[in-house]
């Protein structure tokens, strides 16, 4: 329930982050024509690989705009791209498609959340115990191998979810026109059969590292948090809903910043063409036209999109394995304390 209302409320931001993404966002500011050089014009030079632009006067209606670093600083000849905000990239949106474009998406994604974090957790919490048995229980390993195990059964499994989700919320048309989840899914099959539906499954596999160091900081940090709280008060035993929430803000923070251009990899390789075929290809096409910022296009919405959803949802994940483990104890108790037992010695009966 907590992953649905999630969905709904950010997907206008995962919209944003899913198409500053990709290659053809639609909020690059435009850079003014190059005028005719005139005697005592002042122009600027050398810039982004010999380039010119006119110096417009303070006022002039032109929007600032940030260009790509130039060829020693990893970036290519590519289009320049300007540093728009989000306010702005929604307002756009709304501009040019409608305010109900800022949910495109939204169907695959419900349907895609609750399978995908009932695997995940499910994997998790199972390759966890199996790990626990063969290493050093509640290691940094034990972590990053559940970690592994549980992204990779989640990724194979609803791939083909997040690939329709991809595609409708890079589509462009204003309502009418748009692009329906049945007409993707037919026209992916007709081109490219199942396998289409897999499209940047690579990328996914190689963002196992970003569960993997999410989990190995959030269970550091959960584990650092309860310590604290222990020492402060060692009567207290029963556990911090808000040390759930912090761990998990902390841990995704730290694992998006690091992992993030898979993110733009998956992205590029789920849009429609064939420029982008490999995910280390698309990482080096990305840097070579774009720099190192164009792989990290959206990471600013991404935090906002991530840490509170991830913060609840780790809590929340926390708390109910919590009571129902709290639950089960208690039932166990209540059946140890229905075995009958004999009335001289006092000791339990056993059947077996």
């Amino acid at each position: 329930m907590g992953g649905t209302v999630g969905a709904i409320v950010t997907c206008p931001l995962e919209v944003v982050k899913t198409r500053l993404q990709s290659s053809h966002s639609g909020f690059e500011l435009r850079v003014p024509p190059l005028a005719a050089e005139t005697p005592g014009a002042v122009t600027c030079r050398s810039v982004a690989g010999g380039r010119r632009w006119p110096l417009q006067p303070a006022g002039a209606g032109h929007e600032h705009v940030t260009l790509p670093p130039a060829a020693g600083g990893g970036g290519g000849g590519g289009p320049a791209r300007g540093s728009v905000g989000l306010i702005r990239c929604i307002r756009i949106i709304i501009e040019n498609e409608g305010p109900c474009a800022l949910w495109k998406g939204l169907g695959p994604n419900l349907l895609g959340v609750a399978p995908s974090r009932a695997i995940y957790f499910c994997s998790y919490s199972n390759a966890k115990k199996f790990f626990n048995r063969r290493l050093k229980p509640e290691s940094p390993p034990v972590h990053m191998a559940s970690a592994v195990c549980a992204g990779f059964c989640s990724c194979t499994a609803t791939n083909p979810i997040w690939f329709i989700k991809t595609r409708l919320q890079l589509d462009q048309h204003k309502f009418g026109q748009r692009l329906r989840v049945m007409d993707c899914i037919r026209r992916v099959y007709r081109e490219k059969g199942v396998r289409g539906f897999y499209k940047g499954i690579s990328a996914s596999y190689f963002g196992i590292t970003e569960t993997m160091i999410h989990f190995v900081i959030y269970e550091h940090v959960k584990r650092q948090l309860q310590a604290y709280r222990h020492a402060a008060d060692p009567n207290k035993t029963s556990w911090d809903f808000v040390e759930f929430m912090v761990a998990g803000a902390v841990s995704k923070t730290v694992a998006s910043s690091v992992a993030y251009p898979h993110e733009v990899a998956r992205t590029r390789l789920r849009e429609e063409g064939i420029k982008y075929r490999r995910f280390f290809q698309t990482l080096r096409v990305v840097w070579a036209e774009e720099g190192y910022r164009g792989l990290y296009r959206g990471l600013g919405t991404q935090l906002v999109r991530q840490i509170p959803n991830t913060a609840i949802m780790m809590s929340t994940y926390e708390t109910v394995v919590y009571v129902l483990r709290d639950r089960s104890d208690e039932q166990d108790s209540l059946y140890e304390d229905d075995e009958p037992t004999d009335v001289q010695t006092g000791s339990r009966v056993s059947y077996a």
